[in-house]
């Protein structure tokens, strides 16, 4: 109603005034729905549950057809949350590209930076030329982040049935991995740490020391949540047989990850296509073909054991490769590559800053032009795939031979795997809704981006 419009004065109960305006809500899947219901005849109800609702990570609308307590069509609404970081990238140099990137899924911040630096180092030709101690730290980094992820799902998860306990576990077991990552990186997380050509910079003294330190920490979280889950008759009996994907859907609908490897497949990329040097590690991928939510929660918790094994196995070479280098030696590349820690807080080394402002007119402009600029990419597409806690992260970049990407599209596995939330909750209770939502593990961010 405009502000010119007055609401005529009513005379009785049964008032009504033909010139009054009239407003009707309509919009997209919800009016079809109600069309389709009227020409059908049936007696079926309609409800929205979202776009604001504690069970997404994120903002997701979710349009329910009832029956009594039955769900008889779902369907997910997303776009809520979009960011446009892959537009925006367009408009920064390929390292600026990281920050950008790594805010998508930021439960999984890492490895949204790890398959974009893959793919520009593709583009660069540079593969084979990262540093093995960078490969090791972006391991390590990696599989912290999936620690802390599937902690955050397994939390979440209880805490949106009503089990705060589980949270509050899962979220300290978390916060032990955050110490390390943030002693490395100087951040929880949107770190912008993985750079084209290695790592931001080195480990501090002590740091493999800490890292041993915290396994045990991490462990005693897991084994709590265990525990506390896995022998609860009121956790297995809301759980299983419930959200349950076979494999044809999966497979259909590009589904990767836990829901994937619940169906029995062992997929994983860094079996199948390793990278950053993980075909040197021993670890497991555990799978289940019980099909339902009660094992994509067992399946996530055995996922952190395996992954505190990768972490133990990198503090060992982290050892042997003391005072090797982080990032590669080309220094057309290399940005940042000579930071320390002062008294004024972390910058360039002095070493540098002495060499580029005392020593070399040529080193000091190219410094400059590498700051300002950016570094030049080959025109040409690269794809890469990392093994994302929710499933196959995918990134296809492309370049026109200058210092910014050209285009820069991600394949977030949320966004997959959100397709299957229908044929998860149709027959079951809307009660399950919530718990489907909560086992397929999506962050909107990285689904909307």
């Amino acid at each position: 109603m405009t502000h010119e419009q007055t609401m005529p004065q009513a005379t009785g109960p049964d008032f009504h005034d033909p010139d009054a305006p009239e407003f009707t809500a309509y919009g997209g899947d919800w009016s079809e729905i109600a069309d389709e219901a009227a020409r059908l005849g049936q007696q079926r109800v309609v409800i929205n549950m979202g776009p604001q609702h504690p069970s997404t990570h994120g903002v997701l609308r979710v349009m329910l057809e009832i029956e009594g307590e039955t769900v008889t069509e779902a369907r997910a609404g997303i776009g809520y949350l979009h960011t446009g970081i892959e537009k925006n990238m367009e408009f920064r140099t390929w390292t600026q590209g990281v920050t950008f990137a790594t805010r998508m899924d930021y439960v999984a911040s890492m490895f949204n930076e790890a398959v974009f630096c893959l793919g520009t180092e593709k583009l660069l030709g540079i593969t084979d030329d990262v540093p093995e101690k960078a490969n090791v730290l972006r391991v390590l980094m990696m599989e912290l982040t999936r620690i802390g992820s599937h902690l955050v799902a397994i939390g979440t998860g209880g805490n949106e049935m009503g089990a705060t306990t589980v949270m509050t576990t899962a979220f300290i077991g978390r916060e032990d991995t955050f110490r390390v990552i943030e002693m490395l990186t100087g951040l929880r997380t949107n770190n912008a740490y993985i750079r084209p050509g290695g790592v931001a910079q080195d480990t501090p003294e002590g740091f493999t020391q800490y890292v041993r330190d915290m396994i045990p920490l991490v462990k005693q979280r897991l084994d709590e949540l265990a525990d506390i889950q896995l022998k609860n008759p009121i956790f297995i009996g809301r759980l299983k047989d419930v959200a349950v994907l076979d494999l044809a859907p999966a497979m259909s609908l590009g589904v990767t990850g836990p829901m994937l490897r619940s169906t029995g497949v062992p997929y994983d990329v860094r079996k199948s296509d390793p990278y950053c040097g993980y075909e040197d590690y021993d670890f497991q991928v555990p799978t289940s073909t019980d099909r339902d939510a009660y094992s994509r929660v067992i399946l996530r918790l055995e996922e952190c054991y395996e992954s505190l094994k990768i972490v133990e196995q990198c503090a060992a070479r982290l050892e042997e490769l003391e005072g090797a280098p982080v990032m590669v030696a080309d220094k057309k590349i290399a940005w940042p590559a000579q930071l320390s820690l002062g008294s004024d807080g972390q910058g360039n080394s002095p070493e540098h800053i002495k060499h580029i402002m005392g020593d070399s007119m040529e080193a000091l402009i190219h410094h400059f032009k590498l700051v300002t600029e950016g570094f030049k990419v080959p025109a040409g597409q690269a794809y890469a795939a990392v093994e994302n806690p929710k499933g196959l992260l995918g990134c296809h970049v492309v370049s026109d031979g200058g210092t910014k990407p050209w285009r820069a599209h991600f394949r977030d596995p949320g966004f997959n795997n959100l397709q299957a939330l229908s044929i998860l909750t149709q027959g079951g209770q809307v009660a399950d809704v919530v718990v489907a939502i909560a086992t397929i593990d999506m962050v909107l961010g990285g689904v909307d981006r």
